[in-house]
């Protein structure tokens, strides 16, 4: 058997002011051919287990084309006819294959189309009809379509945040697509789209870990493939978003709608217990200092580069200044302009500068500062999260300064912390640390939960804020709760 593997992933957040260029792929993935088996075996994301599965089965993997890049702004035309071109291609090139298997997002946006992935799934179909099965792999941020279900055989999604879980999501695409070949499976998808927008929430704590096993208990059943719950992704101006569930079931309608509409009843009842409010960098601050216990972890939810931010806002590290707190660090902040002056400056020097708050006016003021330079690096590391591990990170020439009892870690590529190799590579051990300061969602957790006293997350002014109502939501089809008053009626649902 041989299995086409292919990749374009991107969640993209359409109130960055920030579009997504072909450089913004190019920084973190653009592979052709062979590259994509070598950077990605045995690392623990979905490309990673869909060609293990594959080489540990005996398939043979035709690798295409794979790119990724950091949440941000839509993208822009040139770039997404490039990369349709680069996979389309290279599926029109492969010869004697069996299936697909593509590594999707479910949240990219392009200047040419919101629904990234269905136009990308009506492509291909135009390529290999429809007899030949084709298995996606979706984000749970997906904002799962109707295109999405029509065009895919199956469509199988992350059920943890963190997502832990993208490598036996790959694997299990593999196994998918060979018993839908050699053993007649037929994946019958039931959809159901809830009239609801959620806010970033770990599949950790309840109430999405009640949901998800919900979804556990329905997969138990002989009959049923899969049941997940999309979360959505709420930080795009588009007709179509929201929480979705999902449902397959081999050959029987019946089950995948009854599973679906009993996890979606069950999400519409507890809806409001995903909206809680969370403290300001100061209260965070406040609480922090007050528990007894190292270190305290607060992550700065509404500048997650992981939902498209810049990554350079300003408010949480203003605030551990401005409180003149002792033994903090803060990692990292993105200003490639100030790692450009350190590098200068070298080690041991002072500098003077502006940092932080230089792409728009929404995360926060620049912040004067006046800092030692503690030691210099390349920003490079290989991720030990249990979320990604195994995989080369990049984040450029990186810089520790020292200003007060704060250590700051400075990089010149945007990304969120999943980890504490950056603090590592700088000679921080965050266990030294009464506050562990960070920029991102939910993810961080898989690799600081288990070395952290507690955590503490921290909202304010940000394109990934927890307060929806600070967004222009123009381009809505139907009313979406909480931004409005809905009713359970509105749900709708798809069959595939």
């Amino acid at each position: 058997m041989r299995i086409v593997f292919g990749q374009i992933a991107h969640e993209t957040n359409t109130f960055s002011n920030v579009k997504t260029d072909k450089k913004a792929f190019s920084l973190w993935g653009w592979d052709v051919g062979e590259t994509i088996i070598t950077k990605h075996r045995r690392v623990r994301n979905y490309m990673g287990g869909m060609i293990d599965q594959a080489e540990e089965l005996g398939i043979e993997v035709i690798p295409t084309f794979a790119a990724t890049a950091t949440p941000s702004g839509v993208i822009t035309k040139e770039p997404y006819e490039v990369l349709k071109l680069e996979l389309l291609n290279g599926i029109r090139n492969a010869k004697h294959y069996d299936a697909i298997c593509l590594a999707l997002h479910g949240a990219g946006v392009t200047e040419t189309a919101e629904d990234l992935e269905g136009d990308l799934l009506k492509e291909v179909r135009k390529i290999v009809g429809y007899e030949i099965p084709v298995v996606v792999t979706l984000d749970l941020h997906a904002n799962v379509t109707e295109s999405m279900v029509r065009e895919a055989d199956a469509i199988l999604g992350n059920h943890l945040y963190p997502h832990t879980d993208s490598y036996e999501i790959g694997k299990e695409a593999v196994s998918l697509a060979q018993n839908i070949v050699e053993k007649g499976l037929k994946p019958t998808m039931h959809l159901i789209k809830l009239p609801l927008a959620i806010p970033t929430s770990t599949t950790n704590l309840s109430p999405a870990k009640d949901v998800n096993d919900r979804c556990f208990e329905w997969e138990k059943n002989s009959r049923m493939i899969d049941c997940t719950f999309y979360h959505g992704f709420p930080y795009t101006n588009i007709s179509d978003f929201g929480v979705t569930v999902l449902a397959t079931s081999h050959n029987d309608p019946e089950i995948a709608r009854e599973a679906a509409q009993d996890v979606a009843s069950y999400i519409w009842e507890h809806k409001e217990d995903f909206f809680i409010k969370q403290p300001s960098p100061k209260e965070g601050i406040a609480k922090a200092l007050q528990h007894n216990g190292y270190p305290v972890v607060l992550n700065e939810t509404s500048d997650n580069p992981g939902g498209g931010t810049p990554g350079d806002g300003t408010y949480l590290l203003r605030a551990l200044l401005e409180e003149k707190v002792e033994k903090a660090c803060f990692g990292f902040i993105y200003d490639p302009e100030v790692v450009d002056i350190a590098f200068r400056a070298g080690v041991g020097t002072n500098i003077e500068v502006m940092l932080g708050g230089k792409t728009d006016d929404l995360h926060g003021e620049p912040i004067p500062l006046i800092a030692y330079v503690k030691c210099l690096t390349d920003g490079t590391f290989i991720q030990s999260s249990p979320m990604g591990k195994g995989g080369q990170v990049n984040l450029g020439r990186s810089v520790r300064l020292q200003c007060g009892g704060v250590d700051i870690i400075v990089c010149s590529v945007r990304s969120q912390t999943l980890d504490e190799q950056i603090f590592l590579l700088h000679g921080i051990d965050v266990s030294q640390y009464k506050i562990v300061a960070l920029k991102s969602s939910q993810h961080f957790r898989a690799g600081f939960e288990p070395i952290s006293s507690t955590i503490i997350t921290v909202d304010s002014p940000g394109l990934t804020t927890l307060d929806f109502t600070a967004f222009q939501y123009t381009n809505l089809r139907t009313n979406i709760y909480p931004l409005t008053e809905v009713s359970q009626e509105s749900i709708s649902v798809i069959t595939g």
